[in-house]
């Protein structure tokens, strides 16, 4: 299906336009659409079953929130090297173990960001090199308990939610 495409906006990140198409049951309609490269999150379980979580504040959710290591993917890379590239960056560590968990589309109504989950084990330490407009703490919380957090409304980062169920589900 092809659309007619009216920017609206280019930034750094994302783009937004209005897109002019034709629905498959014959409908017109114009759609504002963000288009996102995507990105890749983390679920980074050490041999004492605990998880790399990040409170990171988030300005457009209004504060703080509990996030996996996570980021976009950058000129077309491939998702597992973006994983692999957040991981050292934010939370200072490397995996020689990576299983794809799946992907999960953040925000289909108006949004085309895929976001590639992992999960990485048999970590070794390095130094987080974090960007000057990332704000973070890194914690260390025994997954069982990051699971109860995503049941009891502490955790409510989408990524993060499906990445530790997901994850739940492959270490069985």
């Amino acid at each position: 299906m092809s659309a007619h495409v009216k920017p609206v906006y280019q930034g750094k990140i994302v783009q937004l336009g209005i897109e002019s198409i034709t629905m498959p049951n014959g409908v017109s309609v114009e759609l504002e659409i963000v288009r996102h490269p995507g990105g890749a999150a983390v679920v980074a379980l050490d041999e004492r079953e605990q998880v790399c979580l990040l409170r990171q504040y988030r300005h457009a959710a209004g504060g703080w929130l509990w996030e996996l290591p996570a980021g976009k993917l950058e000129g077309g890379e491939p998702a597992e090297t973006t994983a692999k590239r957040e991981l050292l960056e934010e939370a200072g560590l490397e995996a020689t173990s990576w299983k794809k968990l799946g992907n999960i589309i953040s925000t289909p109504g108006f949004c085309d960001e895929v976001i590639h989950l992992y999960l990485a084990r048999q970590l070794t330490a390095r130094a987080a090199q974090p960007e000057a407009h990332e704000l973070f703490e890194i914690h260390w919380v025994p997954f069982t308990a990051a699971l109860g957090q995503v049941y009891d409304g502490t955790v409510v980062d989408a990524k993060t939610m499906l990445g530790l169920i997901l994850a739940a589900k492959a270490v069985r």
